[in-house]
């Protein structure tokens, strides 16, 4: 049996009272004062996330772009140096392999972020699709600590510890070599939360001195240490998939409701063929977002009926502690994937009554 590695800021969680769970063969704090507080803390004021299990990726080289383009099922060539794209990874059937961020250095370097759950098996699939590309790949996942600060007072936390101007700064666009606190890092404005927010990259060895300085610094606008567990709830009030969840080997970008992520126009990739079919002939399953009518939370892989019939499963489901409401996602038969229609989630052998609703369930500012 494999351990379960530890980040460099393990030793943080366990002094801040985190409660440390294994979560895609890493030891991560799942909650620290609790998973309601630490949602709204998010949602209202900001939080401060450990993100070093995820994998990261070097691409560079005269055909680093031609390699990533082939790889990915959205269109890289549109991205302008500093900023980054959200792409799917799929595989020749049309099925995914992960999905991932593509930050843009120049013509010739790409740095990619990757699932913390897919890292050897994305680098594996990467390595054997370069073949026959000018290009260098180098696993950068080692190497690498990240932190996540998210919710409304984040660029402020963050601006009293850079002199770079945070408020230029767009959406999904990043800073590549930012002092923080007299550390050097990358700064890019993304999170996994629906909230804004941003993601700081570094060297292992400064990640705990940035992660107590971030707390110093935001404690007066309300920060607090966030875990898994909130990550979790928000990502999924804001409807962004999680791998083994939305996306799998064996559920395309289409069925997932990505469909914009995925551009046919820039020509051939991993993939096209299946899914190029799979839009021609119409898609035979989708996800769809469910509010439950009667009472019960509809957990991942409960199966979704109507008139008796089986027609999916659940990919996410929870409490929804901004709406108040207990919510889900659900794969289920297109056929039956209208806005308005009433389907039964079934639940400890009992039929519950839950209704299609619009997605997302959260958008910030609404």
């Amino acid at each position: 049996m494999v351990e379960p590695r530890k980040t460099p800021l393990y030793d943080v969680h366990i002094r801040s009272g985190g409660k440390v769970i294994d979560f895609s063969g890493w030891l991560l704090p799942v909650q620290y004062a609790g998973i309601l507080d630490e949602h709204r803390a998010v949602r209202e004021k900001a939080g401060i996330f450990d993100v070093s299990h995820m994998g990261e990726v070097r691409i560079t080289g005269p055909q680093a772009l031609p390699l990533i383009q082939k790889l990915v099922t959205n269109d890289v060539s549109k991205l302008s140096s500093g900023q980054i794209l959200y792409t799917p990874m799929c595989y020749p059937t049309g099925g995914t392999v992960d999905d991932l961020l593509v930050y843009k250095y120049g013509e010739q370097e790409y740095f990619l972020v990757i699932n913390a759950g897919n890292i050897e098996k994305d680098w594996e699939w990467m390595q054997e699709n370069s073949k026959g590309f000018d290009a260098d790949l180098v696993n950068l996942s080692d190497e690498t600590a990240e932190i996540a600060i998210q919710g409304p007072a984040a660029e402020k936390i963050l601006q009293s510890l850079t002199e770079s101007q945070l408020a230029s700064v767009p959406y999904y666009h990043f800073l590549p070599a930012v002092s923080v606190a007299g550390k050097r890092t990358m700064i890019s404005r993304t999170g996994y939360t629906g909230e804004d927010g941003f993601e700081i990259y570094c060297r292992p060895e400064d990640v705990v001195f940035l992660w107590d300085k971030v707390m110093e610094d935001g404690q007066p606008f309300g920060l607090i240490p966030t875990g898994l567990g909130c990550r979790d709830t928000l990502r999924f009030e804001a409807c962004m998939p999680l791998y083994g969840h939305e996306l799998a080997a064996d559920i395309t970008p289409l069925e997932a409701g990505l469909s914009r992520f995925v551009r046919f126009e820039k020509g051939s990739f991993n993939g096209y063929a299946a899914l190029e079919k799979q839009k021609q002939e119409g898609l035979r399953r989708r996800l769809v977002c469910l509010e439950m009518v009667e009472r019960g939370i509809a957990r991942a892989n409960y199966q979704v009926f109507t008139g008796g019939e089986k027609i999916g499963w659940v990919t996410t489901g929870t409490f929804s502690p901004t709406l108040n409401k207990n919510l889900a996602m659900a794969l289920i038969a297109d056929l039956h994937a209208t806005v308005g229609q009433n389907v039964d989630v079934e639940i400890r052998e009992k039929l519950v009554k839950a209704q299609i609703i619009t997605r997302p369930f959260y958008k910030r500012g609404k």
